[in-house]
């Protein structure tokens, strides 16, 4: 699979979470990839949580990204 295509794959599971209003609760960076944990959070309570491994080096920029956005809106 091309590079991009692998980008666009990853991208599209975060952006699915997102609009069910999963939010990037805790980053593990290792050799093998990041791992992210997005949470569903309603009224400060954690309903749901699911964690996916990210290997593209450009999904890692775009969830960086979605994390500064979120510290900016606070």
């Amino acid at each position: 699979m091309s590079h991009h295509k692998e980008f666009l794959l990853e991208k599209e599971k975060i952006d699915n979470l997102y609009n069910k209003g999963y939010r990037i609760t805790a980053v593990n960076e290792t050799l093998s990839g990041a791992f992210v944990e997005f949470s569903r959070v309603i009224e400060k309570k954690i309903l749901e949580k699911e964690e996916l491994q990210f290997l593209n080096p450009d999904t890692r920029i775009y969830f960086s990204t979605l994390i500064r956005a979120e510290q900016k809106a606070e």
